[in-house]
């Protein structure tokens, strides 16, 4: 006599899923929309007004102006049409150009005072360099921190803090740079308004003065040499750099 498969044996369908036979495919995630390259701009510009209220009249002034070079342009060839269709789209990209200026004054002048600023000014740099997210030293109590970036021009340690205060995190790391990079150039930047310091939106364009010394391959080797010593204080992924504290015990 067949036997009855045991009902009791058998695991119940989740209620509510649809079925599903043997060779259909499984139904495709629903994929999250990005917002359109016209909302992102609005929104920088909501951004930017709200910081800098003169870059609407910029802009606008700036457009204006373009387009009215060009209508001259036009008059003098006898073809103001063209001289319109030449003029607005170049005045549209001048008054972009303004846009995005203004944007990261703006931008900068937010985070500015702001833990981690150093670290979001390098984010900033053009390509050549090798810069990192979290800072290589850091002074949990003050919040002051050291970060780096490894370019054409050599290793360029850029801080924020205080000077007095900032002054023995950079020192020890520039003195274990020495150690195991000694033909490599280290370059000290201070962030910052005090004295001898450099505003954050002035730290990648500075950096991007620095007299190159380094080949694209020794900048890569610099960087694997680094990477593979590790950092003076390890901080596990996904840690607050500014929380962390070291361990004694060690």
């Amino acid at each position: 006599m067949a036997k009855t498969p045991d009902s009791s044996n058998t695991a119940p369908a989740a209620e509510g899923a649809p079925k599903r036979g043997l060779f259909s495919r499984k139904p495709k995630e629903a994929k999250v929309k990005k917002p359109s390259r016209l909302k992102q701009i609005g929104e920088v510009f909501n951004m930017t007004r709200r910081h800098d209220p003169m870059v609407p009249w910029l802009m606008l002034l700036v457009f204006l102006g373009v387009v009215a070079v060009g209508l001259v342009v036009g008059l003098l060839l006898e073809n103001w049409i063209t001289g319109l269709l030449i003029g607005i789209p170049l005045g549209l990209l001048g008054a972009t150009l303004i846009l995005s200026r203004r944007a990261e004054r703006a931008a900068f002048a937010q985070i500015e005072n702001q833990p981690g600023a150093s670290g979001a000014a390098l984010g900033t740099l053009k390509r050549g360099w090798i810069t990192e997210d979290q800072p290589v030293s850091v002074n949990p109590r003050t919040q002051d921190a050291v970060f780096r970036a490894i370019g054409r021009p050599g290793v360029v340690l850029v801080s924020e803090g205080p000077t007095v205060r900032v002054k023995p995190l950079l020192d020890a790391e520039r003195k274990r740079l020495a150690r195991i990079l000694p033909n490599v150039t280290v370059h000290v930047i201070e962030s910052g308004r005090g004295e001898g310091q450099v505003p954050i939106s002035q730290v990648a364009k500075k950096m991007g003065k620095l007299k190159k010394e380094l080949t694209k391959l020794e900048v890569n080797a610099v960087s694997k040499r680094i990477s593979s010593l590790g950092t003076r204080l390890p901080i596990p992924k996904g840690i607050d750099p500014y929380k962390a504290r070291p361990n004694r015990g060690r």
